[in-house]
């Protein structure tokens, strides 16, 4: 009798805490959760290096722009990182993992962007594909009419590009507080339906009266 006692018990304090203290508690346990991800988190850095589509003598700018295109999409491939990776100084794969490419449908430029936590590898990386991509355009240039230049190269990035703790902590807070917010929208619930029922399992006043007097 007594164990089963203890489960309510305890039912019953949680019912007893305030609505607030659902959403105060996800704001904490959020807050705490996403700061200390930032904080054990390595700050990444990201570097980025422009490359431009030039058109020759046959070709025009929409024609530079469409192979400015094919060019960030082949940028990542292995033809491409096998080079890049003697001038990066790390393997193809940590360029296939690192560097990403986007090019504009108005303007013939391909942005090479490579990340890491050290910010001056960042700007290795970015470079040395760049690099590859350049000399892979001119190998093709004679079929093409189209070849790549360096517009920009990428700089040492003097800041970190991931989120800080306090923004992983805000962003973590923010979580949890909806999470407690939408259980306290399901708590009245509960709670109506529970004194439903038992309004309705026990006897009004006026029946009782009525049965005693029948008696």
């Amino acid at each position: 009798m007594t164990e089963n006692l203890v489960p309510h018990r305890r039912t019953s304090r949680l019912r007893a805490l305030p609505p607030w203290s659902l959403v105060a508690a996800g704001l904490l346990a959020g807050g705490l959760l996403g700061g200390g991800y930032g904080v054990t988190k390595s700050p990444e850095y990201t570097a980025t290096s422009y490359v431009v589509a030039v058109p020759g003598e046959r070709t025009d700018t929409a024609t530079a722009l469409g192979f400015a295109q094919a060019y960030g999409r082949v940028a990542t491939q292995v033809a491409v990182l096998g080079d890049a990776q003697v001038w990066a100084g790390v393997p193809a794969r940590t360029l296939r993992d690192s560097v990403r490419t986007a090019t504009s449908p108005d303007a013939p430029m391909i942005a090479v962007s490579a990340t890491s936590v050290r910010p001056g590898q960042a700007a290795d990386m970015a470079n040395a594909v760049a690099r590859a991509l350049i000399r892979h355009a001119d190998a093709a240039k004679a079929d093409t009419h189209v070849g790549l230049l360096q517009f920009s190269r990428a700089a040492k990035p003097g800041a970190p590009a991931s989120p800080s703790a306090t923004v992983t902590g805000l962003v973590g807070a923010s979580a949890g507080g909806l999470l407690g917010a939408l259980a306290l929208l399901a708590r009245p619930k509960r709670r109506a339906e529970e004194e439903v029922t038992r309004s309705a399992s026990l006897p009004g006043p006026a029946v009782a009266a009525d049965v005693h007097d029948k008696l």
